[in-house]
């Protein structure tokens, strides 16, 4: 790849090997909008390089049987099989609601809580199935996990990269929980 790799990339993709006998590339949506993911510009790999360029997609059962403007014979896609497909951030078009964000957006936010004690930086954002969970690294001790909810995130920052969190005490690692005053009595 010549010039300069995106500085942020989002994952909206993932090749799923090869489609039919033409060269086609069967490809994955992870957009809302299952088509939008082909409209960003080229899908890249984690590094920034171009794995395809959409000339032309058609729905299938499970995604999309697409034409690249990269020639591959289907071998060539099948090695390429489960590779992550990426679109620059800037090439995202941009939220529309209030409370919508790009999890891209999250990462590397300060977490406060409500009453000004730090939490950390938000590390990463995963989903296994039951909802968005926030991967928090705290100052000291090993990351841990917040549900994505309001409630737990009441106010959310994009601009300032930060987020206002709430959770319940017992959600928190111990380290940082609020400590109750016991009078000077154990």
């Amino acid at each position: 790849m010549t010039g300069k790799a995106p500085s942020r990339l989002i994952v909206v993709g993932k090749l799923a090997g090869a489609f039919g006998v033409k060269g086609e590339a069967r490809v994955l949506s992870f957009t809302s909008d299952p088509e939008a993911c082909f409209s960003y510009g080229p899908l890249m790999d984690a590094d920034g390089a171009v794995i395809l360029t959409p000339v032309k997609a058609r729905p299938l059962n499970d995604g999309f049987g697409v034409t690249a403007k990269e020639q591959r014979q289907r071998e060539d896609w099948e090695k390429l099989k489960g590779t992550l497909l990426h679109v620059a951030r800037d090439a995202m078009p941009e939220t529309e609601g209030e409370g919508e964000v790009y999890v891209a957006d999250l990462i590397g936010a300060e977490v406060v809580h409500a009453d000004g004690r730090r939490l950390g930086k938000v590390k990463a954002v995963h989903d296994f199935g039951a909802g968005d969970l926030i991967d928090i690294e705290p100052p000291t001790g090993p990351s841990f996990l917040l549900p994505f909810t309001h409630e737990n995130f009441p106010e959310i920052d994009i601009d300032a990269k930060r987020l206002t969190a709430s959770p319940d005490e017992a959600l928190l690692p111990e380290n940082l929980q609020r400590q109750a005053s016991d009078g000077g009595t154990n």
